[in-house]
């Protein structure tokens, strides 16, 4: 007997997936916009065009995350996603976990920067079967 086959597929799944998927990118993608100052504080000071960086970064998280939710070029929304994610779980989570001085704080930046990590694999994962059964 395939296990697999008789696990429950339903399309609300894929859209309730999408949703909790993305929430975080959205979320996230407006307060670059919203808290340009709180953002430019996590990067390096020696990172030139820091506020630059941000407003970009904030775009391509709203992009990434918008094909991904509404299933218009989720591949491509996949791949903006882990193009977003690989520089700043290193730069920003995993530069502070390796920097910090309080073992408290230590511990957060490494919870951020696991949380990047599987976050990127989710969204590589989207960039090679999308989000869908239907061809977008």
């Amino acid at each position: 007997m395939n296990i697999e086959a008789s696990l429950p597929r339903h399309s609300s799944i894929l859209v309730i997936a999408r949703l909790m998927f993305t929430f975080i990118f959205f979320t996230s993608g407006v307060t670059h916009f919203t808290d340009v100052s709180g953002y430019v504080s996590l990067m390096h000071e020696s990172i030139p065009f820091r506020e630059f960086w941000v407003a970009i970064s904030g775009v391509v998280e709203l992009a990434g995350a918008a094909m991904i939710l509404f299933n218009k070029n989720p591949r491509l929304g996949g791949w903006l996603i882990f193009i977003f994610l690989v520089p700043v779980t290193i730069v920003v989570h995993g530069v502070l976990m390796v920097t910090a001085t309080d073992p408290q704080m230590q511990g957060i930046q490494l919870s951020f920067f696991l949380k990047g990590v599987a976050m990127a694999g989710g969204a590589l994962l989207i960039t090679q079967l999308g989000v869908s059964e239907e061809a977008s």
